[in-house]
């Protein structure tokens, strides 16, 4: 028998043919600019205009929004928060067709383009290109959206080449800048520069100082917090990522370390720090310095001495705290009490002393005892080294104001002052203040033989035997 085969046609219903006739096509539009200046911003306000009376002037149109992103780049979609909006409007089936300027607004990256078309056919979405004239759900479209997207996409990455090139050969020249806004301390000069903010140097000053009296990050987030300052960029709230980047950034003495991040892909715009990629460039004495450069320098040598030997256990409880260590266990002393009736005596000895099966030989000390041992450690270290002297005093003085000093800033200075300068001759009377210790005295180690080695930040030692 002979296999037949009809053919059946068929025909649409009425009510398809009357919505394909008579319904009008949900529009929305979308706009982008890649910087955020004036021009550009005034270009999306006019292609605003423009869609709006694009649309109106169709019959089978209806405008239902505009999505536009400003000062983004097209290469990835995932800072463009508008087009991301767009995109979950469009699976929600709040429009029909998407219309943009040019395959370059919608995206520079091609498999970025292709994919969010696909995805927008299976929404039964079309997007029309005004400038190539071309819509997605055309036979020749795809083939067409490939290759202009690969165009656009390559001037992306020339023109990301050239910008490279041109950071690079400013770097080379020892030209730089800092993002303003965002840069506590400077301002930009008339010519560019970097020009001190007075008023903001004196919050950079305290950060410093409140690092040298021995508060770690977390502590200087707690008081700045409290105190209601504002961040650089205008939050609340203080991080230690930003009090960490400000008490290492060079740039507050006055130097400039140019390049020390590239960007690696400009499609992602993902950026790593350079290690030895690229050149790197250091400007000495570029700007005005609002942290003196020893006093800096210093910064960075209690940084690394609390990461090496402190890690994450660093205390500021204490001028002391975290200084005394112990020579049988490594570990550090505390300042514990003991009762003995009414009276309540002070110890500093090792915190393992009576946790480690293996008890510590090195020995208690009372309060009295080490204070008297720090005084005479620090009276040794003045005696022998003027230079010291006046070092300690110009960290210490960091707090002043340089145009402005106050009567009650100036007198506690002047008692400062007249404090370590009397350490040269006498030490009758004299009280140790927790700014001298905790900037002189880089580390104590406690020995078996009931001794105290005194270890100073420029190097020296001292032996302070607890028999005598």
């Amino acid at each position: 028998m002979k296999k037949i085969i009809h053919k059946i046609k068929v025909y649409p219903k009425v009510e398809k043919l009357y919505e394909s006739f008579y319904q009008k096509r949900r529009v929305a539009i979308y706009a982008r600019v890649s910087t955020s200046s004036d021009e550009q911003l005034n270009s999306i306000e006019a292609q605003r205009d423009y869609y709006i009376k694009y649309v109106e002037e169709r019959s089978d149109l209806i405008f239902v929004k505009l999505y536009a992103d400003e000062g983004i780049t097209g290469t990835s979609q995932k800072m463009r928060v508008e087009f991301q909006k767009m995109m979950s409007d469009a699976k929600a089936g709040a429009f029909d067709l998407i219309i943009t300027k040019s395959i370059s607004r919608f995206a520079r990256n091609t498999v970025d383009s292709l994919i969010c078309i696909r995805l927008l056919k299976e929404y039964g979405i079309e997007v029309y290109f005004q400038k190539e004239d071309i819509g997605t759900f055309d036979s020749k479209g795809e083939f067409m959206i490939t290759l202009l997207s690969s165009m656009a996409q390559e001037e992306s990455r020339s023109i990301s080449e050239n910008v490279a090139w041109g950071h690079r050969k400013r770097f080379a020249d020892g030209k730089y800048t800092v993002p303003y806004d965002r840069f506590l301390g400077y301002d930009r000069g008339a010519e560019g520069g970097l020009v001190v903010n007075q008023k903001q140097a004196i919050l950079v000053r305290l950060i410093f100082k409140l690092y040298l009296e021995g508060k770690t990050p977390a502590g200087i987030c707690r008081y700045l917090n409290q105190s209601e300052i504002p961040t650089p960029s205008g939050k609340d709230k203080w991080s230690q990522t930003v009090i960490n980047s400000m008490l290492t950034n060079e740039k507050y003495k006055g130097d400039a370390l140019l390049q020390k991040k590239f960007t690696v892909d400009y499609l992602t715009k993902k950026r790593k720090i350079n290690e030895g990629e690229l050149n790197q460039y250091y400007v000495t004495d570029g700007h005005e310095a609002i942290i003196p450069r020893d006093t800096f320098d210093y910064v960075q040598k209690i940084i690394n001495h609390r990461r090496k030997v402190y890690g994450r256990g660093y205390s500021c409880a204490n001028a002391l705290t975290s200084k005394i260590q112990c020579e049988c266990c490594s570990n550090f002393y505390g300042l514990k009490s003991s009762h003995s009736g009414q009276h309540r005596t002070w110890y500093w000895f090792c915190n393992n002393r009576y946790k480690s099966k293996t008890v510590c030989s090195t020995p208690r000390v009372r309060k009295e005892v080490m204070q008297f041992a720090c005084l005479k450690a620090i009276l040794f270290l003045f005696s022998n080294r003027l230079s010291m002297l006046n070092y300690a005093i110009n960290l210490i003085s960091l707090s002043i104001h340089p145009d402005k000093k106050s009567v009650q800033n100036q007198s506690r200075m002047d008692a400062i002052t007249n404090y370590i300068y009397g350490l040269r001759t006498s030490i009758n009377d004299i009280h140790i203040t927790e700014e001298v210790l905790r900037i002189v005295v880089e580390m104590i180690l406690a020995t078996a033989d009931n001794h105290l080695l005194f270890h100073f930040i420029d190097g020296t030692m001292y032996d302070f035997g607890l028999n005598k």
